[in-house]
């Protein structure tokens, strides 16, 4: 098996060689020498790894496939840090434009390179490691596929360095949230079919009868993001040795489909996926059931029948038919509803452990992610509203909504679900700090706070400037005058995102001394420090 798997590496390898070598272009080239040089290696560790992986494989498995978990934690981590680091150099760039380094890290190939660094590379890697140890916990058994969880994790880390890559050579189809061309769409296609196949053949084997509730929501997150990036990806290449292609919709049909695709990625990667983190990581965390189970299903199947409708409300003024305008705002203040239910469902699943938010911050980032749902699912369906929607779209007020939900929701409840895993994962008695996470907790916190406020006020100020008009009918003020207002702003967000990082990096060091298993000497959370003698 060892030397078949190399044997393929290596025909991969040569391939990618021969596919640079003839390249139309080159970012096409770097590309493939760049697949040329991983399938290389690839194959170099496995057969040094042969006889180490045969008398692995010559004891029969047992117990769950965690490996694969450990792996997805750490890459959440160094994802994570990456993406919050390239969103506090672009926060700068827009404060202080001399920042841009042309031609590869100015603001235009850095901002796709930060939303998918810290979308897909640090979300997407924490719904692969925590969908991964769900499942199995939760069905009894191990994951399916044999190896097919280990090509899913190393497959989607190739998707995350040829997209990164590609935004820094200009390689780019200019769609929101899908901006990799058509051969790294194709690849990741085939990663996410592994994908599903892994998770749902672990669900038809499951030993339990019940399928839980985070599960439902894990599937569904999978089988949607699966349909909605092959439909609005399809293109057509230029050539099968270049890196442009056009996509088969044009015109409004294409910013429908983008949209339609554009909002459901928040709805069911940025929104079900961690729902499912949500339903399991939470009751375990606290140590209580889930409040009503009852209502948890009742959130599933309104929050999955609702939000594929919603997308069109980012296209209010456009030339998008005025019914389908209206059809997207009506589902998306429709949403608010299923959105609260699950909000109050986290949130009262802490009933009669209320008290263990003084002691556990990890209790205290979960339940502050779970406000952070709650705000940000109330606010969307107002910004969808034509009236609100007339002053704030196009101005930074979409920003602060979008990063609340990006860092108050999907951070925080990520962070918490890590912070219990890591020590389950690597047989710790606890976390080596329970003092730095508080820490973490506050500083990301802060920078929430600061970023979220500051982009609501000159938001609402940028809308406020471009729409006043004088006694003449002229605009009073310019575009340029209206970005110079925003400076102050911008400052404030780069010290929020600049807080968040400093809290991502406590949380790193805190997770390798834990993973060590060093445990530091400190004063209990919430107790009582003894009076000095």
């Amino acid at each position: 098996m060892a030397m078949a798997q190399a044997g393929i590496l290596l025909l991969i390898a040569v391939i990618a060689v021969l596919a640079s070598a003839k390249a139309h272009d080159a970012q096409f080239a770097i590309h493939m020498g760049l697949i040329a040089a991983i399938a290389m290696g690839a194959a170099i560790w496995r057969l040094r790894t042969m006889n180490v992986s045969a008398k692995a494989a010559a004891a029969a498995p047992t117990g769950y496939m965690d490996g694969v978990v450990r792996y997805g934690t750490v890459a959440t981590m160094f994802w994570g840090i990456a993406g919050f680091l390239v969103g506090v150099l672009i926060a700068l760039q827009l404060a202080f434009p001399d920042l841009n380094v042309e031609p590869y890290f100015n603001f235009n190939r850095l901002r796709p390179l930060h939303t998918s660094a810290v979308i897909f590379a640090f979300g997407g890697n924490a719904l692969l490691c925590t969908s991964f140890y769900v499942v199995q916990r939760t069905c009894g058994a191990r994951l399916f596929g044999g190896g097919l969880a280990w090509f899913v994790f190393w497959g989607y880390q190739l998707f995350i360095v040829l997209a990164a890559t590609g935004y820094l050579l200009g390689v780019t189809q200019s769609k929101e949230y899908a901006e990799p061309e058509w051969y790294i769409d194709l690849w990741l296609t085939i990663v996410w079919v592994a994908y599903l196949i892994v998770f749902l053949g672990t669900l038809v084997k499951r030993k339990e009868p019940h399928i839980y509730v985070a599960n439902w929501f894990f599937l569904s997150f999978i089988v949607t993001v699966a349909m909605l990036h092959v439909v609005n990806n399809l293109a057509v290449p230029v050539s099968f040795l270049g890196a442009k292609s056009y996509p088969i919709f044009a015109g409004v049909q294409d910013a429908l489909t983008q949209w339609w695709y554009g909002h459901n990625a928040v709805g069911f990667f940025l929104t079900a996926g961690f729902l499912g983190m949500m339903y399991y990581f939470v009751p375990k965390q606290v140590e209580r059931p889930v409040y009503s189970y009852r209502l948890s299903v009742v959130h599933f199947w309104s929050l999955i029948f609702l939000y594929i409708w919603a997308g069109p409300h980012h296209l209010h003024y456009t030339a998008l038919p005025d019914w389908a305008q209206t059809l997207g705002m009506v589902f998306s203040i429709m949403l608010w509803m299923p959105s609260w239910g699950g909000m109050i469902n986290g949130l009262m699943t802490l009933s009669g452990a209320w008290d263990k938010l003084r002691t556990d911050p990890v209790i205290r980032m979960m339940v502050l992610a779970i406000a952070f749902y709650g705000m940000s699912t109330f606010e969307g369906p107002m910004m969808s509203i034509k009236a609100v929607n007339s002053l704030s779209h196009y101005t930074d007020w979409t920003i602060g909504h979008v990063h609340s939900g990006a860092l108050g929701w999907v951070g925080m409840i990520s962070f918490g679900a890590i912070y219990y895993l890591v020590p389950k994962l690597w047989e710790r008695q606890r976390l080596y700090s329970l003092r730095l996470v508080n820490w973490h907790f506050w500083l990301a916190t802060i920078g929430i706070v600061l970023y979220a406020a500051s982009m609501w006020v000159s938001g609402i100020m940028q809308g406020l400037m471009w729409r006043e008009y004088n006694a003449e009918g002229f605009l009073v003020y310019s575009f340029a005058e209206s970005v110079a207002a925003m400076f102050p702003y911008y400052i404030i967000r780069a010290l929020g995102g600049v807080l968040y990082l400093a809290g991502a990096l406590i949380m790193a060091f805190n997770l390798y001394r834990t993973i060590r298993g060093d445990l530091r000497k400190e004063v209990p959370m919430g107790g009582v420090v003894q009076p000095a003698e």
